[in-house]
């Protein structure tokens, strides 16, 4: 039997492959889950996704599941104490990024009632659908994503650049981005 071909930049390892298969791409109106996903794309800045991947659980339990409310109440001694924890990626400006970012997320909600309400506008409340053939045809950003981190910068939002918002889409998908050819693609 023919394995089911998928996006090009997916590897062999398995964490990766369930992410692509069970998660990327696959649009997601959970605040938490929407939230989550804006600090660990912010957390890759500069790393590969693997990394973030792999640590994964380990951010889910050093910054409370993700709890907006929670980490907007962390103090110096708990962002410290974060600082030493290998399970997470430790570098402070990121760190405090995500404390910083649990804040404004919860100015977000009480404007506009949820986070996923506000992220969503910038696709129109739907997945963009797009054609690619082959991986080195996805942008790295569009006018969606310059849209959406301008906004966010606005709003006191921290790593929050027009590439990692666009990595971000993808995740979440606000954006189809798998490839023409990947048995994800019409799912």
């Amino acid at each position: 039997m023919k394995p089911e071909k998928r996006c090009d930049w997916v590897t062999d390892n398995e964490l990766y492959r369930q992410y692509h298969d069970q998660e990327w791409g696959v649009p997601s109106y959970d605040d938490q889950h929407l939230f989550e996903m804006l600090i660990l794309e912010g957390a890759q800045a500069g790393l590969n996704w693997i990394t973030i991947l792999k640590k994964r659980e380990g951010y889910r339990k050093a910054f409370d599941n993700f709890d907006a409310q929670k980490m907007s109440r962390y103090s110096q001694n708990k962002i410290d104490r974060l600082l030493q924890n290998p399970a997470i990626v430790r570098n402070k400006l990121k760190v405090n990024a995500a404390v910083n970012n649990a804040k404004a997320c919860l100015r977000v909600v009480e404007e506009f009632g949820s986070f996923s309400d506000y992220i969503w506008q910038f696709v129109n409340g739907k997945p963009i659908n797009n054609r690619w053939k082959k991986i080195a045809d996805v942008p790295v950003t569009t006018a969606e994503s310059d849209a959406m981190s301008k906004d966010l910068k606005k709003r006191g939002f921290k790593f929050v650049g027009s590439t990692i918002c666009y990595a971000y889409m993808q995740a979440v998908g606000m954006v189809n981005d798998h490839t023409m050819d990947c048995f994800r693609y019409k799912k």
